[in-house]
């Protein structure tokens, strides 16, 4: 009996999930990316201060700053969300894309 074996690539491709995409515009992608490394750079910034013994309050206050720039980045995808690829699925006549985005809203409530 002859075996064959797959490489890592054919495997991926059969066990691969389709995903979906969604283009976005260069000037999201570069303020989405900013604000990303800006609150993993606050992020680490809390890191020290913990390793650091710094006081509680300021880790605190840190970490309430890291909170506010990703629920930031949150609302801009969001908002690109709603102002594309919500308005072509209803557009379409997919109205099940308000479930989608009552279940979204309620990940961030």
């Amino acid at each position: 009996m002859e075996t064959t074996t797959q490489n890592g690539a054919e495997k991926a491709a059969e066990t691969c999930v389709h995903m979906k995409q969604t283009p976005r515009s260069e000037e999201l992608k570069h303020d989405v990316t900013c604000r990303i490394n800006r609150a993993i750079g606050q992020l680490n910034g809390v890191k020290s201060m913990v390793e650091e013994d710094r006081y509680c309050g300021d880790v605190l206050t840190q970490l309430a700053a890291v909170e506010s720039a990703v629920k930031a980045v949150s609302r801009e995808i969001m908002q690109d969300h709603l102002e594309t690829c919500v308005v072509e699925r209803i557009q379409a006549g997919d109205t099940e894309v308000v479930d989608e985005v009552m279940r979204l809203f309620k990940k961030f409530m």
